[in-house]
């Protein structure tokens, strides 16, 4: 019966990834995934986020009771990063991966998908705790569905977010505070070939600020980057505009505010230089954590991890997931690698029997959480 389920899970990994969802277009995947529950006879309901977090549908909430009265939540996000034409999954060498150029949507739908099973299982036979399953929406800009989740609604003391591109066994215990600049440059236009002198650069501006910043990786913990610029209209033209963005990350949350301050210090001073004017804005895209090894959390995850064979490795990343707005918020929750790779590209990949493992050491996460209950 278990290599019957599992086929089914993962026929319903590549339904999914072929339903296009990238963030703010969640509507089609959500509404996919809401059909199949409450065909399950699974209580699900959709949240009031869709206004909020700038999405195309709400946060989506199963809840399936358990043979004890303590709950345990599981989140993945619905939405993908954008991509171009219709996602066609191919299944290779035993790995699955895009037959096209697009992304593949393993992230975060090979979780999705393992959450799905784990409400499909449990229609038959009662968990031995009750789960909440979280589907959350606009987690790729911003975390902006986990943010508008009502998290005083659940049941759930803590929580446990599948969503971290690296081997199985991985616990993620710590990751960054990220902090978003945008730079506009406001200069002067002028006839680059007549009267150069009258004109006031933007792109120079912005090019001595950047020549001014300490990019890369500052330190372990903390890294700077400059991501996009733009400006200008034509190669005669003196630049009279130009937009820089750019972000700084770090485990420290002083050591980000530094990061970014020197970054906003460097336009502010080459602005100057330049007879141009800048506005800046620094905008905090989520605030990073830190989990106690012997937290509750973390402890059940390296028991779950260790009975299905796996060594467990605490590690911090210098990503984000749902993980950071649900900590930020006061409710614990573990990011767990999923066993997927190369993320965000066309490169993107996943093998089955990853996804057959996640599900599976899900199974032990509830079985200990419960045993601790």
């Amino acid at each position: 019966m278990a290599v019957a389920d599992d086929q089914r899970m993962l026929d319903r990994f590549v339904r999914l990834c072929e339903v296009a969802s990238p963030t703010g277009s969640e509507r089609a995947v959500a509404n996919t995934l809401l059909a199949e529950l409450r065909e399950l006879g699974v209580e699900v309901t959709e949240d009031g986020s869709a206004g909020p977090a700038q999405a195309g549908s709400g946060n989506l909430i199963a809840r399936i009771p358990g043979e004890r009265d303590g709950w345990v939540m599981f989140a993945a996000h619905l939405d993908t990063v954008p991509h171009q034409g219709d996602i066609e999954v191919a299944l290779d060498q035993g790995v699955y991966h895009s037959a096209g150029d697009t992304i593949l949507g393993a992230d975060n739908k090979a979780a999705v998908t393992i959450l799905a099973e784990i409400a499909a299982r449990s229609v038959d036979a009662r968990p031995p705790l009750g789960l909440e399953l979280v589907f959350t929406v606009a987690e790729e800009d911003g975390l902006r569905g986990a943010k508008a989740l009502d998290l005083g609604a659940l049941r759930s003391p803590f929580g446990f977010v599948l969503d971290h591109a690296s081997p199985i066994g991985e616990v993620i215990t710590a990751a960054p505070t990220y902090k978003r600049l945008t730079a506009e440059f406001e200069g002067t236009e002028a006839h680059s070939g007549i009267r150069p002198e009258d004109g006031r650069s933007a792109i120079a501006a912005a090019a001595t600020a950047i020549s001014r910043m300490e990019l890369g990786r500052l330190d372990e913990e903390t890294t700077a980057n400059v991501g996009v610029i733009a400006g200008g209209t034509a190669s005669n033209v003196v630049a009279g505009h130009c937009r820089v963005d750019g972000e700084a990350r770090s485990l420290d949350d002083e050591k980000a505010s530094k990061a970014i301050g020197e970054m906003v210090d460097a336009c502010t001073w080459a602005a100057g230089e330049h007879e141009c004017d800048v506005d800046v804005e620094v905008t905090e895209m989520f605030q990073g954590y830190r989990l106690p090894s012997k937290s509750r959390s973390v402890t059940i995850a390296r028991t779950a991890l260790e009975r299905r064979g796996v060594d467990p490795v605490e590690t911090s990343t210098g990503g984000g997931s749902d993980a950071n707005a649900f900590n930020a918020a006061g409710f614990e929750t573990v990011l767990l690698a999923n066993g997927t790779e190369a993320n965000h590209t066309p490169e993107e990949s996943v093998a089955p029997d990853r996804i057959v493992q996640m599900f599976g050491i899900c199974e032990a996460i509830v079985e200990e959480a419960a045993a601790r209950c």
